[in-house]
């Protein structure tokens, strides 16, 4: 009769190998996962701020060309930029020409993640008064 003893410890080794492996395969795609679902929910954060910050910028059409920036909160930070593209005069039917300017107005949010600085931006083309006419 052959003695089977030294197999069987072989093969409870082996299977306790490949658990091993297994579940720290598991483990790092749940942790990397999860580290992707936060950096998603981040940048979804990201865009809603910039979103907001556009609008209050863009809103009723008195655009100042200018940079300004500050902290938003929760370790992110915001940055607008508005630029004067060109000039020109609309002329309404009947009515006086009316000076028109064309802004560039960018919205950068960024915060950091580890060593890394991730960033949001918007850009959009809006038409406001030419400076000096406010």
């Amino acid at each position: 009769m052959h003695d089977n003893r030294g197999f069987m410890l072989l093969e409870v080794v082996i299977a306790f190998i490949i658990a091993v492996l297994a579940l720290g395969a598991l483990y790092r795609a749940t942790s990397d996962g999860l580290r992707a679902s936060q950096l998603a929910r981040r940048y979804e954060e990201a865009v809603v701020r910039a979103r907001s910050h556009l609008a209050m910028a863009t809103a009723g059409g008195s655009l100042m060309p200018g940079t300004w920036q500050g902290d938003d909160g929760n370790g992110y930070q915001w940055q607008l930029h508005v630029t004067p593209l060109g000039e020109a005069v609309a002329r309404p039917i009947g009515g006086p020409p009316v000076p028109l300017a064309l802004y560039g107005v960018t919205v950068r949010v960024s915060w950091n993640v580890g060593k890394h600085t991730r960033e949001v931006r918007l850009e959009t083309e809006q038409i406001g008064q030419p400076v000096g006419t406010h």
